[in-house]
């Protein structure tokens, strides 16, 4: 394990956090070590339920067609658990009403398909899974609060007993610490405390603010047209909306705004706040809704990257994934998917037999595994009103990228050659190249786009 590994048995890996990314991680590790220890705040619950240390699980999500291919490759039919397990498999663009840039997508056959069911099943059936490794096992109820050695190799972590004072803290050996700890990640002043140089962190926020609401399925639910509503936000709509089916006859609900449109948590709020959506359709379903859950809001939707694929004194021994690397506005649905291609990416480089794994050349591949989502995520922000941080610097190709961009998502919800090339880069399975290929350049430059729909489409085509 040249500071991260290769398949010596004998070695310590310990992950920490107990969310999809240290899951995925702690299972490819178990390959390259003889022993992984996942340490996690909570208690794993028995089965699909929130828990505390999770927040963000009572809101909605989705595992994007690029993270399901990833998950597959790491724990093959994982997916078919999923949907046995109830999670609804919804198809882009038929199944979903879809207002984007002043008009809908025509709902044809689809090129793209989510899985939406909500966190807690994800996480319970991901879990179920890679801890059923002989080699993997747990340390719950605990946090870590500094890392072992010193500026040159990690040697371990010290351990507190959540809730305790500093007195129950005990140290963990390890030949790797991997931080999954998620985007309030404390490594930076850890590193810092060793010696070491902690990353250079990007930022860019919008302020975007958004309310979740969970809601029971209803007889007359069952002769909608649609599965899905999806208003996406841009500098002319600051508001957005979304309504997706999740598992056990239930439905998510969430309202977005950025700063100065955030959403209420109220339930008169609630409601009028979708009322200012570009079309009643939304907020004439809330009306007549059954509620199961409070109103959640949450707050943290900023764009963060930590540069630790920057050469710098920083120690072997020790790598960060998931939203401790990379943190998107969740608005996007990227974290899942994200979180399962990283650790394809963590795979791969420790597999690679060309190349010996440095500590430096997986954080790297880790590095790589977000950039896609990162472009599209804070590529979209930087254009919303009072986007701020240090992400904003203008570079002299961004204007005719913008310009190309506009005028390719106006284009997207009429042409299918658009359209499906659009699907295919924000679901993760092409790359951003893509949208500039030949076939589909033509189409954005030259094509007429289809005639705009501006009345929600309430069948299919």
């Amino acid at each position: 394990m040249s500071g991260a590994g290769n398949g010596v048995t004998g070695r310590h890996a310990v992950v920490l956090g107990g969310g999809l990314a240290g899951l995925l991680a702690a299972h490819v590790l178990a390959a390259h070590a003889e022993k992984v220890t996942l340490v996690e705040r909570d208690r794993f619950p028995d089965g699909p339920e929130s828990r505390p240390g999770l927040p963000q699980d009572r809101h909605t999500h989705v595992l994007l067609l690029g993270g399901q291919h990833a998950v597959e490759k790491l724990l093959p039919g994982l997916v078919d658990e999923l949907v046995a397990e109830g999670a609804p498999r919804i198809g882009a663009p038929r199944d979903i009403v879809h207002w984007q840039a002043g008009t809908y997508y025509r709902r044809t056959e689809p090129t793209t398909h989510y899985l939406t069911g909500s966190r807690p099943l994800t996480d319970w059936v991901v879990r179920r899974r890679v801890l059923a490794h002989p080699r993997i096992t747990t340390v719950e109820g605990a946090e870590a609060v500094g890392l072992l050695g010193d500026a040159r190799r990690v040697r371990g972590v010290r351990l507190r007993e959540r809730g305790s004072s500093g007195r129950g803290t005990h140290d963990l050996a390890a030949d790797l610490v991997l931080d999954t700890t998620g985007r309030s990640s404390r490594a930076p002043r850890w590193l810092a405390a060793l010696g070491a140089e902690p990353p250079h962190e990007e930022h860019l926020e919008t302020g975007l603010a958004y309310a979740t609401r969970f809601f029971k399925a209803r007889p007359a639910d069952q002769d909608l047209t649609y599965r899905g509503v999806y208003v996406v936000p841009n500098p002319a709509q600051r508001r957005a909306g979304i309504m997706l089916p999740l598992e056990g006859d239930r439905w998510s609900v969430i309202l977005s705004g950025v700063r100065g449109d955030e959403p209420p948590t109220d339930e008169d709020g609630f409601l009028a706040f979708a009322a200012t959506l570009p079309h009643p359709l939304l907020h004439d379903w809330l009306r007549e809704a059954d509620p199961l859950t409070p109103i959640h809001g949450f707050r943290k939707t900023a764009n963060v990257r930590r540069r630790y694929d920057r050469p710098g004194r920083r120690p072997a021994g020790f790598l960060a994934a998931g939203e401790a690397l990379c943190s998107f506005n969740p608005i996007y649905g990227q974290g899942l998917s994200v979180a399962a291609l990283s650790a394809v990416a963590l795979r791969d480089a420790l597999d690679d037999p060309r190349r010996t794994p440095t500590t430096l050349r997986v954080q790297r591949a880790l590095f790589e595994a977000t950039r896609q989502a990162w472009d599209i995520s804070a590529g979209a922000d930087k254009n919303m009103p009072g986007a701020t941080g240090n992400a904003l610097r203008p570079r002299a190709v961004d204007k005719p990228a913008e310009w190309y961009m506009t005028r390719l998502v106006g284009r997207a919800t009429g042409d299918p050659v658009v359209g499906r090339a659009f699907r295919d880069v924000l679901s993760l399975t092409a790359p951003t190249a893509s949208l500039f290929a030949p076939r589909v350049a033509a189409a954005v430059l030259f094509g007429r786009g289809g005639q705009a729909l501006t009345e929600p489409p309430l069948h299919r085509e």
